[in-house]
This record gives C-alpha cells, sequence and structure tokens, in this order.
C-alpha cells in the first residue's frame, strides 16, 4: 500500500509526540536515562541533579504522566524505575551524535557507544544539548 492509502493513527502520533515532549528537557533525560539501569529514591535522583527533591519531583511527575516511569512507595520514600526505555534512550543519544559538527554550539559528530554513555552520564553540559537543535533561521524554540 502506497504513503496516501495508508490510515494515519492519530492517537498514536499523539501518544508518540507526548513522549517526546516528556523528553524534551535535559533534566528528564538524564532521569530516565538514570533510572533504566536501576530504581532509586527521589532523593538520590535529586543529588544526580543537583536539583532540589520538589524540582525532581515535577521532572518524574511529567516521565510518570508519558508513562516512561512508575513508581512505588517503601516506608514514607518513593522509589521509581524506568520502563523499557533503554532503546529510547540510545536511539536518541546516537541520532544527537550523528549530527554534524556545527559552530553555533550545537551538539554532533561521530562517536558511536561511547557517546551514549558519556550523554547522559559524564558531563552535565554536554547532556543538556542533546534534543537542543537550532531552526533553519536561527531562532532558538
Amino acid at each position: 500500500m502506497d504513503a496516501q492509502g495508508e490510515a494515519w493513527d492519530t492517537e498514536a502520533a499523539e501518544r508518540a509526540v507526548a513522549v517526546l515532549k516528556a523528553l524534551a528537557d535535559p533534566s528528564r533525560y538524564r532521569l530516565l536515562w538514570a533510572l533504566s539501569r536501576r530504581e532509586l529514591p527521589v532523593s538520590e535522583l535529586a543529588q544526580l541533579l543537583g536539583a532540589h527533591v520538589a524540582a525532581t519531583s515535577q521532572h518524574l511527575s511529567r516521565l510518570r504522566a508519558a508513562g516512561l516511569v512508575v513508581s512505588r512507595r517503601e516506608g514514607t520514600r518513593i522509589f521509581y524505575r524506568a520502563a523499557d526505555v533503554r532503546g529510547l534512550l540510545t536511539e536518541a543519544a546516537l541520532v544527537a551524535t550523528g549530527m554534524p559538527e556545527r559552530g553555533d554550539g550545537g551538539y554532533g559528530g561521530a562517536g558511536g557507544e561511547a557517546a551514549v554513555a558519556s550523554v547522559a552520564e559524564t558531563r552535565p553540559a554536554r547532556a543538556a544539548l542533546v534534543g537542543r537543535r537550532r531552526p533553519a533561521t536561527g531562532r532558538v524554540g
């Protein structure tokens, strides 16, 4: 069947966009990357981000609403873990890594698996650039 004959699944597209919007923040990307490796309490996640627990909880709420994380309570502590998102995170990092180098502060270059790990773990400034691309007009969106 050609592209014009295929039915567009509007609901699936809206769900996919909701997932991408939830990931469209460097802090949420880093949280999800950490949670894809192991379950963590909010306090440790806040330390990881260098943020307040309240701000971290807001990010986790967005991720939970998109179905990307689940939580469980143990006494007074809430623990979070990621849904099956490792492939999504890796693909996002690889796409960003494959972008050509730019002189405008954009993120790009080659690097494969090492770049995937470094995007989320080694330097927060680098991780903050994942997903930030300037449009052709030069305006930042």
